[in-house]
């Protein structure tokens, strides 16, 4: 492999190609697979309980799983889906989601390796349709994301 190649390879993909991302509305972001988890913050349990109308103590005991070491996640059901994710395929808890479900699929370990990118958008059918994402707002959403990732 020449010296360039190396040079590229160490640019992440976002800033070598053009992603596009139209949301379908299909419900595999709310699929879960791989290990992906949907990480919640103190602020957005307290949002989704009042949305709910339950106590937060309540919410995490019937909604979250606890990973030692990381924090409070979404729960799953038996068919690895979000609990939120409804008969038609909507979120349920739309108004009120996490922000890790709106940065998706602009997550670091889709957006900076190419494979993953072309993985994920196999099940994913609003990736590589729509408008090109800047790279100024894939930063900003990197950064939105980044909170999860410590």
């Amino acid at each position: 492999m020449s010296e360039r190649s190396i040079e590229i390879m160490k640019v992440p993909f976002y800033q070598r190609e053009a992603l596009r991302f139209e949301c379908a509305g299909c419900g595999a972001c709310c699929t879960a697979g791989g290990g992906d988890y949907v990480y919640v913050t103190k602020h957005e349990i307290d949002k989704i309980s009042v949305f709910l109308g339950i106590s937060s103590d309540w919410f995490k005991r019937r909604y979250l799983g606890w990973l030692p070491g990381e924090g409070w996640v979404l729960a799953i059901n038996d068919g690895e889906t979000c609990l939120f994710l409804g008969e038609e395929r909507r979120c349920t808890i739309y108004a009120v989601h996490p922000e890790q479900c709106s940065t998706c699929p602009y997550w670091p370990e889709l957006v900076l390796h190419k494979r993953n990118w072309m993985q994920k958008s196999r099940c994913c059918e609003g990736m590589g349709r729509g408008k090109i994402v800047s790279k100024k707002m894939m930063a900003i959403l990197l950064k939105q994301q980044a909170k999860y990732e410590s």
